[in-house]
């Protein structure tokens, strides 16, 4: 097989086909799945490796990390290389990561199949991301994102429980060999559906220098770590805060995980129809503002039960419609390095995470869980001003309108 075709350096005069979009969103269906269902198997793993829940949590801790370190060097070592193979490598080697973790004899060997596996990530989405924009008209290119998107936050929402309950059903070595196994028919999807020979500017691992010291993208590139951060606040801990306030156990927090994964899918969607018609700008300030105002009326619990459902579905729809918003961003302030600053992009998601975390858990300790809210709501006043004054200097440079 081959993938010698004439290169494409732009966007294509119409959509890009749906096939494509649609086959890389399952392939980030399988990469969610392999990323978040650690989640739901932790107790199981602590359990067989007959250690702390606590140090199996590390399994998360570790992915993210790798994630972030690995994901900008792999984008740009292989940016003179056709994106169809980099796309199918990358998921043989996200593969590869769950075979190690499917037969891990210790945790250890478990923490380094995930990090093997969050490397293959690392290479897939940031470059499904870019072949989607590359691929799609301007003004449907919010659209195509999101639609790529989409499949990491359904993983969420049905991949992490869908593995949770073969994990406590089967045993949680079975969960990763399914996703082995998604893995395989991803990679086929890919060589069959992709175009061959889509060769965008070249990137080498000079160009992940010069964005890196590119305040202007960085600035753009980091609002992503401030306003997850922000949502990781509160998230982290949002069943504490709701078994505390609400009384609530199993079934109230399940529902409510549910409702919130809906809301977060329809979140997603609706991002990519705001960045379209507001512009990039206008959605983030947009969906900034909205966070100040609905966090804080979380510490302010409780209320009736159909309340708090409609407050976390608003809350998830506002929470995760950023992000086709923030990638349509980028392109426009750094077109010429699209794989870079969306590989950059894709490790500010975890690292966003782990400081929203440890953030919300010092929270906890000092304030309980009423602090959470009130704490988020601050931290998105931050993330406010984050975008306005990253968007004045992009503006006074040039490099952004609007």
């Amino acid at each position: 097989m081959t993938d010698t075709a004439p290169a494409v350096e732009a966007a294509t005069d119409s959509d890009a086909p749906s096939d494509v979009i649609w086959t890389l969103s399952a392939c980030n269906f399988v990469i969610g799945m392999g990323a978040f269902v650690v989640i739901g198997l932790l107790d199981p793993v602590a359990q067989g490796f007959d250690v702390p829940r606590g140090q199996a949590g590390w399994l998360m801790t570790v992915y993210a990390i790798a994630y972030a370190i690995l994901s900008p060097l792999l984008v740009s070592a292989t940016g003179r290389i056709g994106r169809r193979r980099v796309l199918a490598l990358g998921l043989v080697v996200f593969g590869a990561g769950m075979l190690v973790c499917a037969l891990a004899p210790t945790l250890w060997t478990l923490m380094a199949g995930r990090g093997l596996a969050a490397a293959g990530a690392g290479m897939f989405t940031p470059v499904s991301a870019a072949v989607a924009a590359a691929l799609s008209r301007p003004e449907v290119r919010g659209r195509a994102l999101a639609a790529v998107v989409f499949g990491l936050t359904l993983a969420q929402v049905a991949g992490v429980p869908a593995g949770g309950f073969i994990a406590y059903t089967f045993g949680w070595r079975v969960a990763f060999w399914l996703i082995l196994a998604l893995a395989v028919v991803g990679v086929a999807l890919v060589w069959t559906r992709v175009p061959k020979g889509l060769r965008f500017a070249p990137v080498r691992l000079a160009d992940l220098g010069i964005v890196l010291r590119d305040g202007l993208a960085m600035g753009a590139v980091l609002f992503t770590s401030s306003f997850l951060a922000s949502v990781f606040i509160l998230y982290t801990y949002l069943t504490s805060l709701l078994a505390d306030s609400m009384g609530w156990e199993r079934n109230g927090i399940t529902l409510m995980l549910v409702i919130y994964g809906v809301g977060a899918v329809l979140g997603n969607l609706m991002g990519g129809w705001m960045a379209d018609r507001l512009g990039a700008i206008r959605t983030l300030v947009t969906l900034t503002a909205c966070q100040i105002v609905v966090m804080p009326v979380f510490s302010f619990l409780p209320y009736p039960e159909a309340a708090v459902m409609v407050l976390a579905f608003v809350w998830a729809l506002v929470g995760w419609s950023f992000m086709a918003a923030q990638q349509v961003r980028l392109l426009a302030i750094a077109p010429e390095e699209a794989s870079v600053v969306l590989a950059l992009n894709a490790a500010a998601i975890y690292i966003g995470a782990a400081i929203g975390s440890a953030v919300g858990g010092a929270v906890l300790g000092a304030f309980g869980p009423s602090g959470l809210g009130i704490a988020g709501g601050l931290a998105a006043i931050w993330v406010m001003t984050h975008i306005l004054l990253s968007h004045r200097a992009a503006r006074a440079s040039g490099r952004e309108v609007g």
